[in-house]
């Protein structure tokens, strides 16, 4: 599991941060949060597939999280792509893409808009879930938790043996959680394997002020990317803009306990983002500001 950050800064574009976007990277399959203006080229970059499977959460219908999905679109039309491509947001997503579509022609692949009606899981599969909760900004909008599902603990065969359990087939069925019955004996899957293993856990928050649910959603995560658009003297311009700042930030990695903290979203004032990693340190001490094009593995815990 390795994230890409395609693009951090907050608002606009600076000559060093394009607008927002995050890749995670699962295998040769991508779950790319928000799409600013920029992404495909920040994604031409960092060697991120055009034809690949893909999913795609917008947090909201900002255009500095969005402009770039026209052309994303485009590119991969001109690729003739085939893969269907599904979208998540808000209400409105659309006719926001239905919109340009019309405008611009294509795509000319099959593309799913699900606008997101409440909160809970939007996506899952036999990995993962992808869990939307509502955030707190001036706009409808999105906050988004990828979790890994928990994966089967270390199997041992010498145990699976001594209690006539033959390989093959029910080895398959109790590494996979399920008991099996040998002889009219039932073999349960902790008499043969360690506990499960958790799954990782990433948390993008999207544009907010801190807020409960945030909170709950990246309790223990083994990252967090959370905004940061402003130092903590502009408060009052986050609280009225419905941002978040550096030290806010850290307090909710710290609260919730998760293992580190990427900062983004970052004004376009700070040209030096020292100072609200800095204030975020004094707060909670794993935590960086992310840069473009950086990228970041995620080990599966042990």
């Amino acid at each position: 599991m390795r994230v890409v950050f395609l693009g951090t800064s907050g608002s606009m574009p600076t000559p060093r941060r394009g607008s927002s976007s995050v890749v995670v990277r699962l295998g040769r399959d991508l779950m790319m949060f928000d799409c600013g203006e920029g992404t495909q080229r920040q994604m031409v970059h960092t060697k991120v597939g055009f034809r690949r499977n893909m999913k795609i959460f917008l947090t909201h219908l900002h255009g500095d999280h969005v402009l770039g999905l026209p052309g994303l679109l485009q590119s991969m039309s001109l690729l003739r792509r085939e893969r269907r491509l599904d979208v998540y947001g808000p209400s409105g997503t659309v006719e926001y893409v239905k919109a340009f579509s019309e405008a611009l022609g294509g795509p000319t692949f099959p593309v799913i808009i699900h606008e997101i009606q409440e909160p809970g899981v939007v996506y899952t599969d036999d990995r993962l879930d992808v869990v939307a909760v509502r955030s707190s900004h001036r706009v409808e909008s999105w906050s988004y938790g990828l979790l890994e599902k928990p994966r089967p603990g270390r199997f041992h065969p010498e145990k699976a043996r001594a209690l006539g359990v033959s390989e093959g087939r029910l080895w398959h069925t109790l590494q996979h959680g399920e008991a099996v019955t040998v002889d009219g004996i039932t073999v349960e899957p902790m008499q043969v394997s360690d506990p499960p293993r958790p799954g990782r856990r990433i948390v993008y928050s999207g544009d907010t002020r801190p807020y409960p649910e945030m909170i709950e959603l990246a309790r223990g995560a083994d990252l967090l990317i959370h905004e940061a658009t402003f130092s903590h003297e502009l408060q009052d311009r986050a609280e009225e803009d419905g941002h978040t700042t550096a030290r806010e930030a850290a307090e909710v990695a710290r609260e919730a306990g998760v293992k580190r903290l990427a900062l983004v979203h970052i004004s376009s004032r700070y040209f030096d983002p020292d100072v609200l990693l800095e204030e975020a340190r004094q707060v909670f001490e794993d935590v960086f500001v992310a840069e473009d094009m950086m990228e970041i593995e995620l080990p599966q815990p042990r």
